[in-house]
């Protein structure tokens, strides 16, 4: 058998400092060495989850954005990816314009990849955003929406109070062409919209990994909502302490906490009883 094992960073992996302890680094790092093929899936860019996840071996691809692209970390070569049609772009647009919404909107433009936000719309999440990733060169700031929806667009955030955004999730929650998620930031009071190209999903990234991998099962953890459907293909799931209700009541059981390097212990215990496949 050959196991895939996938999680999740922000509140998984990634303690309340948004760090992977030094315990949990050595551990993993342990494991993909003696052959254990280990990834994670992420909300993050590959540029954000590397600075977070510094340290880590990662030997096989990871999957960034929500499942909209698999990337080698290594080399950035993007092995598969997802965007939106023109047409769908442009109704995503009409309807946040409609709403006076301010999105970074996060495209490839001229073949590089860019987030673009229009500088005079900026709240304090948005900002707090941009200040804990400063030097991202991925920026693209700009002074009025003429150039906001440029490129082949493949990833939407809103970043607002619950109450701002919700009308915003109803519409395209309830549209079949988006795939739409509405969370609270970790250890913040604002709210996050992404919306997404349908097929975009952690769930379906992880099963284009594994048939890549040629792997046989899956074992993944995670904390929060958008890791249900990663939790519905895979063969074994684990829910940290710290993870909201509705995630638990899917796991295959609950461990310690990301405070507690949860992820990390539960992998040393399963290769001390032999249990990982380390190929």
């Amino acid at each position: 058998m050959r196991t895939l094992y996938v999680t999740d960073l922000d509140g998984t992996l990634l303690n309340s400092n948004d760090r992977i302890s030094q315990y949990s680094i050595r551990t993993i790092n342990e494991l993909v060495a003696k052959g254990m093929h280990f990834t994670y899936a992420t909300a993050r860019s590959l540029v954000s989850a590397s600075v977070v996840a510094q340290g880590l071996s990662t030997t096989i691809p990871v999957i960034v954005y929500n499942g909209v692209l698999i990337i080698n970390p290594s080399t950035g070569e993007v092995l598969s990816s997802l965007a939106f049609t023109k047409e769908e772009a442009g109704d995503v647009r009409k309807t946040l314009q409609a709403y006076d919404a301010a999105p970074l909107v996060y495209a490839y433009v001229d073949g590089v990849e860019r987030v673009s936000y229009v500088t005079n719309r900026k709240n304090e999440g948005i900002q707090r955003y941009l200040d804990v990733r400063k030097g991202d060169k991925r920026f693209r700031p700009l002074e009025d929406e003429s150039g906001l929806y440029q490129g082949d667009i493949f990833y939407f955030t809103c970043i607002a109070d619950r109450e701002e955004l919700l009308p915003l999730y109803e519409i395209f929650v309830n549209n079949s062409r988006y795939r739409c998620t509405l969370q609270q930031e970790l250890y913040r009071p604002e709210y996050f919209l992404e919306i997404m190209p349908k097929k975009a999903s952690k769930a379906e990234a992880i099963k284009k990994l594994k048939e890549i991998w040629h792997c046989d099962r899956i074992v993944s953890f995670g904390d929060a909502i958008n890791d249900i459907p990663m939790f519905e293909v895979s063969d074994e799931c684990y829910a940290v302490a710290n993870a909201v209700p509705e995630l638990k009541a899917c796991a295959t059981d609950v461990i310690a906490s990301n405070d507690e390097d949860g992820v990390a212990k539960w992998l040393e215990a399963e290769d001390s009883g032999g249990r990982i496949d380390n190929e």
